[in-house]
């Protein structure tokens, strides 16, 4: 067999059999090239052999087959490779390594390390910062009204009612497609504040009737189906908005009637704050998990506490002829009755699937979301203020 036979052409550094001696144009044999070489020696690796059909073909086990030469400088031919040394004659070439046959799997890359979870802080349910922020602003309004002219403040009443009125009928329509006459609601509710202002309890009563005639009345221009629920619903929300509404306005009218109302206000806001920060920091047993789960007996405890610390002050330093042990019980009314004006205002809103009456105010919800406590409490601390310091 000559040198031809191999099918490749002779290149620099190939040895061909060893029993035919060095392929034309290898370089030079002798003692001294082999031993320059000789650190650069590797044995080829061994080659499976190709298929007939060759091509990129897969065998049984899904393994691919190399159809080329798997060395950059091997060249291609017909013949089974014999198993001679490949020399590379440049000293800083590497060489090529071995292909093992059954390599080990590569390991996974290191994955970047998954931050923990760091522990869930309580949250206080709202955005604190502008729950605070609407709260100052809506304080700075009602005092400003409440100490320049009286009559201003009667208005800012009455558009709470209006507005509160609008946010009532509208959930309970979404909700339970309940369609509350809002048009004689809003009239009668502002016309049940003035008169409960200008002509006291006897006035209240007065607007109230003829609101609730007008919701009858107002009703009867639509169809018959579901006349009942919607004059039902309609006279519930003259009831529960304007009318109890209507004993600010009567506190008012009193001679102190403008530091009368901020006691009033002030009870009842330091009772929702008495009952939010002992609640948020200490709440651990539910007040009625069914109606409000977030309210706590040590939520009621701060509100009982705080209420009837600010009463004793308030009654005793704001209010003419007023003590602190009347405060201390004035305190303690309010913030009773607050928490179940509160929860009254939970139960509706449970009942209606929503959070919140509307989303007016940020922080707080909606008009109806801040009225819930005072609404029940304004007859209460009218009834007790008249009791201790007569009507004035």
């Amino acid at each position: 067999m000559n040198d031809s036979s191999w099918g490749a052409p002779p290149q620099a550094g190939y040895w061909g059999p060893s029993d035919q001696g060095p392929v034309q144009g290898a370089g030079p044999a002798g003692s001294a090239y082999d031993a320059h070489y000789a650190q650069q020696t590797r044995p080829m690796p061994i080659v499976p052999d190709v298929p007939e059909h060759g091509g990129d073909q897969d065998d049984d086990q899904g393994t691919a087959r190399p159809s080329g030469p798997l060395f950059r400088d091997e060249p291609f031919h017909d013949q089974p490779v014999r198993d001679e040394p490949y020399r590379d004659p440049s000293p800083s070439a590497q060489p090529y390594a071995a292909v093992p046959q059954n390599p080990e799997p590569m390991p996974d890359a290191p994955q970047p390390a998954q931050p923990q979870p760091s522990p869930q802080k309580k949250s206080a349910g709202r955005d604190l910062g502008a729950a605070i922020g609407v709260g100052v602003g809506l304080g700075v309004v009602i005092i400003a009204s409440l100490f320049v002219v009286k009559a201003i403040f009667v208005g800012v009443i009455a558009v709470a009612v209006v507005v509160g009125l609008w946010e009532l009928t509208t959930r309970l329509e979404e909700r339970k497609g309940i369609k509350a006459p809002l048009v004689p609601l809003a009239i009668g509710g502002a016309a049940m504040v003035i008169a409960g202002y200008a002509r006291g309890a006897e006035g209240a009563w007065v607007a109230m009737a003829l609101t609730a005639l007008a919701v009858l009345v107002w009703r009867m221009t639509e169809p018959p189906e579901g006349y009942l629920k919607d004059v039902t619903a309609g006279l519930f929300a003259a009831f529960y908005v304007p009318f109890l509404a209507t004993f600010v306005a009567m506190m008012l009218a009193a001679a102190d009637g403008a530091w009368r109302v901020l006691v009033f206000l002030i009870l009842t806001v330091v009772s929702d704050t008495g009952a939010y920060a002992v609640g948020w920091r200490f709440g651990r047993k539910k007040l009625a998990p069914r109606i409000s789960p977030g309210k706590t007996r040590e939520g009621l405890m701060g509100a009982v506490a705080f209420a009837m610390v600010a009463g004793a002050l308030c009654m005793q330093f704001l209010i003419d002829d007023g003590t602190w042990w009347q405060g201390l019980l004035l305190g303690l009314v309010v913030a009773i009755s607050a928490t179940l004006g509160d929860l009254g205002e939970s139960m509706i809103k449970r009942d209606l699937g929503i959070k919140d009456m509307g989303t007016l105010l940020p922080g707080h919800g909606g008009i109806m979301d801040r009225l819930d406590s005072l609404l029940p409490t304004a007859p209460v601390a009218w009834l007790l203020l008249v009791i201790f310091v007569g009507s004035g």
